[in-house]
């Protein structure tokens, strides 16, 4: 050590020692020491090889609070207040609000062995050798970790690349996707091709669905996704599948106060006007009709290449809630008047003639 005497390291020091470090000692090595007691009371010198190697770990943690580098940590224990980790040689804390992996609050208990058993990846966030406190946040390296791992996703997809992801997340204005280890955003336009009130109205939290994706952002890191152009856009066949007085099955996607939106089962949607509803004297929808809702309907006009069809109740259908009865009414109907005498429809055509005319 350079001083008149040399140093004594206790018997328990050694022995708290990694075994590495412990089978490399030997005599004429040098190894760093700290310390404890400059004479004791019989004048010896105590020193630890323990603390001494401390001092490297305290320097390197001083290090990483600047660097913001993430490091693995193992977990030995925890309290009210979080979770206790040894990092090298230091023993250091993660509190509660910092950890993302478990709820201590919640699962404690049952969540201990696994949760033990597995390293963390952390940043260290708080050093004061004097106190001997080191404070760890597995939510900081969980940032650090989604950041890297979305810019490597911007630097891995194209767009146009389908690509397959889990939902984590639904809000007013879309959905958010997890492509592995990065979330992208599917904005609420994108889920269908009809409206879509709320993400949750089509997906839920926990869905595994193929997206495409549309725009990246390498500037700012963000990925927009589509989900409804993986489906078929319903407009495409609209004037082979549909005609005008044609009877469909729809459901309500939206009331407003001058009728419903109506979404038939392949996404193509349409205005049922208040007008057209039940028997055409209603003052307000809300009261008729409600999202979510069946109706049974015929399609009053259809123009393809304007996207636009709407919907009546009126045209051949006196009991719309009633299935297929009312389009076998109007069959029924067309087929009774096919069979009538000529002698007896005649008039009938001639008398709609002057009415026209």
């Amino acid at each position: 050590m350079g001083a008149k005497q040399d140093g004594i390291v206790p018997a328990q020091d050694i022995e708290r020692l990694d075994s590495d470090v412990r089978n490399g000692l030997a005599v004429g090595g040098e190894v760093p020491v700290y310390v404890l007691n400059p004479r004791d009371q019989d004048d010896n010198l105590i020193v630890s090889i323990n603390m001494g190697l401390q001092q490297y770990d305290w320097e390197k943690a001083r290090q990483l609070l600047t660097s913001e580098d993430v490091v693995q940590v193992n977990v030995t224990g925890h309290n009210r207040g979080g979770i206790l980790v040894r990092w090298n040689r230091l023993e250091g804390f993660i509190p509660s609000s910092h950890l993302v992996s478990v709820n201590l609050a919640n699962e404690r208990s049952s969540a201990w062995n696994e949760f033990a058993a597995n390293p963390l990846g952390v940043k260290v966030i708080e050093v004061d050798q004097d106190r001997r406190r080191l404070i760890f946040s597995e939510r900081e390296a969980q940032k650090e970790w989604r950041a890297q791992q979305k810019a490597r996703l911007l630097s891995e997809l194209k767009e146009g690349d389908v690509v397959k992801g889990t939902v984590t997340g639904l809000r007013d204005f879309g959905a958010f996707v997890n492509l592995g280890g990065a979330d992208g955003l599917i904005h609420v336009s994108e889920l269908a091709w009809h409206r879509v009130d709320h993400p949750r109205d089509v997906l839920k939290v926990g869905d595994e669905i193929d997206v495409y994706v549309l725009t990246l952002d390498r500037g700012s890191n963000r990925i927009a996704l589509s989900r409804k152009r993986l489906l078929s856009d319903p407009w495409e066949d609209a004037d082979k599948r549909y005609h005008e007085g044609q009877l469909v099955d729809g459901t309500v996607t939206n009331v407003v106060d001058f009728g419903a939106f109506i979404a038939l089962d392949n996404g193509l949607e349409g205005l049922l006007h208040l007008s057209e509803m039940g028997d055409g004297s209603l003052k307000e929808p809300y009261s008729y009709v409600k999202k979510g809702d069946r109706l049974n309907l015929r399609i009053s006009h259809l123009e393809p290449e304007k996207r636009r069809v709407g919907f009546t109740q009126r045209w051949g259908t006196d009991a719309a809630t009633e299935g297929g009865e009312g389009e076998a009414a109007v069959n029924g109907t067309a087929e009774a008047e096919e069979a009538a005498p000529a002698e007896e429809t005649a008039p009938e055509a001639s008398s709609g003639e002057q009415s026209e005319s």
